[in-house]
């Protein structure tokens, strides 16, 4: 069911192939058509704006991945604890989760200027919509597999007299581990978007900051560049999230 070590090579392959394709058609597009910089730069023009002194690519992208990082592994950690309360305890469910779904209505842009007033500008506000936008998504998908109990298993682990926790070690959390890095991949993404939105609102550094500061003189090679950067960090985060499932949940099924 699952390739080997060479056929993940040979994916990997195919995937970097593609990639490269097409910006191999950006550059011989943008060339052929002329198009100017200042609407679409080329991969060389955009490449090159990492030399513009003053930007301080390294400085800014250090900062966006901390928030990134750090909304993501908050809203993992809370999310998988919330589901873990839920699904032991029915009445805090009823109680908490129509609350936390109503919160997460909530634009998560509107926050931004709260979070701004409440603790002023700097990483932690930027952390805080991050974790906002990607926890909800976990936290569902994580109350829905521990949920998912096959009725069989449950009751021969009560016929055997297991307790709460052996049922929870041996066959929720188990069975919940698909459900929990499906949950991950989505909140990956969005820690993406929640940490830009962040620091588009108001920031003081950050790739979103630097897009700001280089719109105003229509540096479209520079923004380009954050945005690749972005893309970069999120695809890294998404693929780090992948690794852990392939650790924890393809070789489970393979040892079965």
């Amino acid at each position: 069911m699952f390739s080997g070590d060479g056929g993940s090579a040979r994916s990997f392959a195919i995937i970097l192939i593609v990639h490269l394709a097409v910006i191999l058609l950006w550059q011989l597009l943008v060339d052929f058509f002329q198009v100017p910089k200042f609407i679409l730069p080329s991969p060389l023009a955009t490449i090159k704006t990492l030399g513009t002194p003053g930007y301080a690519w390294l400085s800014n992208l250090a900062v966006t991945a901390a928030e990134i990082l750090g909304g993501f592994c908050l809203g993992a950690v809370v999310g998988i604890m919330l589901a873990v309360m839920f699904t032991w305890s029915p009445l805090v469910s009823l109680l908490l989760l129509p609350l936390f779904v109503t919160l997460n209505m909530i634009p998560k842009v509107a926050l931004g200027p709260l979070f701004i007033v409440w603790f002023s500008y700097g990483i932690f506000p930027n952390i805080l919509i991050a974790f906002s936008i990607c926890f909800f998504p976990i936290l569902l998908t994580t109350a829905r597999g521990l949920s998912e109990v096959e009725p069989d298993l449950l009751d021969l682990v009560k016929s055997l007299r297991g307790s709460r926790w052996t049922l929870f070690r041996k066959i929720q959390l188990p069975g919940a581990l698909p459900y929990v890095f499906s949950g991950m991949k989505v909140g990956a993404i969005l820690a993406v978007a929640g940490a830009i939105v962040g620091e588009f609102i108001a920031s003081e550094r950050g790739l979103g900051y630097l897009m700001i500061q280089v719109q105003s003189s229509l540096d479209t090679p520079a923004m380009v560049m954050a945005v690749v950067l972005l893309t970069l960090l999120g695809v890294a985060l998404y693929g780090l999230v992948l690794g852990l499932e392939r650790m924890f949940v393809v070789r489970d099924i393979r040892l079965q």
